[in-house]
């Protein structure tokens, strides 16, 4: 670069110029673009957490650590992260062993889960059957002592959530766009909460495996389809949100309505300051 830098010097004062401002334009393009992060103190996270421990679990210990009806997989903590057992093919995300990873670099964990990459029941029976074995009693003192641990996590989920999103996207306008509604939805009371317990819920929208007949259900379909011209921002997002997800249960293949109820009770404590 310094040989470049000599070269360009002993130039013509018409060519010295426009050489600098061209490779200012090529340097510009590997500085990496910033984008606001959404801060929240202490006290503001753990509210946020408690909340999603409710719309999740009741806010119940027992809910830590569950296989629910008509799922493939368990659910675990306060955000519900799934686990899958080996052999299992699902279009949903996995989630509960990038939350062990980060778990593990600040806290204990069993040393038998250092060595079980998948959930070591092979469906619910199993896992009812097992109910009370050291396994599952590990599990669930793992997740009761880490809930902070947890907030972390989903809040940092959250945080790469739009840098994920725009990365998805290769059309400069839509970026702006999705963009620009991700930050009026988090400059909104109850904002901050809104995305990172839809994100923590349904995820970013951007794998193509969660799609129902090509269709996503992710924050960033819910940020596509909300209307610009609705002054109520809270409102829309909790409209687009229940749109996305009636359409996930009209365009599934199996019967998924007995969700939805649920998930629009979910989608109504957005609305709650």
């Amino acid at each position: 670069m310094l040989k470049i830098f000599k070269k360009i010097a002993r130039l013509p004062m018409r060519y010295f110029f426009f050489s600098i401002i061209l490779i200012a334009a090529i340097l510009y393009q590997f500085i990496p673009s910033s984008t606001p992060t959404i801060k929240l103190n202490h006290q503001q996270a753990e509210a946020i957490g408690k909340k999603i421990w409710l719309n999740e679990g009741a806010g119940k210990i027992e809910n830590l650590v569950v296989w629910n009806k008509h799922e493939d997989f368990p659910s675990l903590g306060i955000g519900h992260f799934i686990w899958f057992p080996k052999g299992v093919d699902s279009p949903f995300e996995e989630s509960f062993p990038a939350l062990l990873a980060f778990i593990k670099k600040k806290h204990p964990i069993p040393s038998w889960l250092t060595s079980t990459a998948k959930a070591p029941w092979n469906n619910r029976e199993a896992f009812y059957q097992n109910i009370n074995s050291q396994e599952i009693q590990d599990l669930r003192e793992l997740m009761q002592s880490t809930i902070h641990l947890q907030v972390e996590f989903i809040i940092q989920r959250m945080e790469a959530a739009l840098p994920k999103m725009l990365n998805a996207i290769s059309n400069n306008s839509k970026k702006e766009l999705i963009k620009k509604r991700f930050y009026r939805v988090a400059n909104t009371p109850n904002g901050p909460y809104a995305l990172i317990d839809y994100v923590n819920f349904k995820g970013e929208g951007t794998s193509y495996k969660e799609r129902y007949k090509n269709e996503g259900w992710g924050l960033l379909q819910v940020l596509e389809h909300m209307d610009p011209d609705n002054p109520d921002i809270m409102s829309e997002f909790s409209r687009s949100a229940d749109y996305v997800l009636t359409r996930r249960v009209q365009n599934a293949d199996r019967d998924e309505s007995q969700w939805l109820s649920g998930w629009r009770k979910r989608l109504n404590t957005y609305l709650i300051d």
